[in-house]
């Protein structure tokens, strides 16, 4: 028997990158996986291509998590098709560099409104279910930077942190019914996003650190797994960081 086999997985922004990897490490592991996207065309791709992979039962469907009515209507989706959300993965997230002083407001409230905001309502939307069925999972993709801070990042290095902080009120608060809520904080992780990268700043930053240059978004998705599986039945309000020791 697969690990989350009769299990269903809710992995927003995995149309592409680490949310992607997550979703197929999923599947492949026998749980029936809902990916989403701002696109309802890439969603579907993704979707079928990550069934075609793994022949796991797969729906992909359009989602802005900045929205409370786009959140409740996925989850009601997700209950109509396979009639359970046994685990959410929030990794839906954006990015609008900048200095202080040349960072726009909308950028900074565009940020916020999707990395955490976002988060905030896709786990108010699966609470009221996980609650009943006295069990549940919510992982919340947060960042390095999140702990360490970085320049250029105001926003995103906000929203980041805020995650840490959603995870543990919510791990708290959640607990009583069985839920478990952890976080993962990635470091340099290989995707489109960090290939746009000079290759000046990427090895300056992966002289950073200690075990080398970055590593594949698979390394996120197998910390998302552990966290979601049996092993972890003991553990809730824990930042689990893969960052090769960027961060210590």
């Amino acid at each position: 028997m697969k690990l989350f086999e009769g299990k269903t997985v809710l992995v927003t922004g995995s149309t592409r990158g680490i949310g992607n990897a997550v979703a197929l490490a999923f599947a492949r592991e026998g749980a029936k996986v809902v990916l989403t996207g701002t696109s309802a065309v890439k969603a579907a791709e993704a979707a079928q291509a990550v069934s075609s992979a793994t022949g796991a039962e797969v729906l992909g469907m359009e989602l802005k998590v900045d929205s409370a009515a786009d959140c409740s209507s996925a989850v009601e989706k997700t209950l109509k098709a396979f009639g359970s959300v046994d685990i959410l993965v929030n990794n839906a997230g954006i990015t609008r560099d900048n200095l202080l002083i040349r960072m726009k407001e909308e950028d900074y409230d565009a940020v916020l409104n999707t990395n955490l905001k976002g988060a905030f309502l896709m786990a108010k939307a699966v609470a009221r279910p996980m609650m009943k069925q006295r069990s549940g999972r919510i992982i919340n993709i947060t960042s390095v930077v999140g702990q360490t801070g970085q320049s250029g990042q105001a926003n995103y290095s906000a929203s980041k942190a805020g995650l840490i902080g959603l995870t543990k009120s919510l791990a708290r608060e959640l607990a009583p019914r069985g839920i478990l809520v952890n976080a993962v904080a990635p470091g340099f992780v290989r995707t489109a996003m960090t290939d746009a990268l000079s290759e000046d700043v990427k090895k300056e930053i992966s002289g950073m650190i200690p075990l080398g240059g970055p590593c594949e978004p698979e390394a996120i998705a197998d910390a998302v797994i552990f966290l979601s599986g049996p092993g972890s039945s003991y553990i809730t309000g824990q930042v689990l960081a893969v960052n090769g020791g960027m961060y210590m």
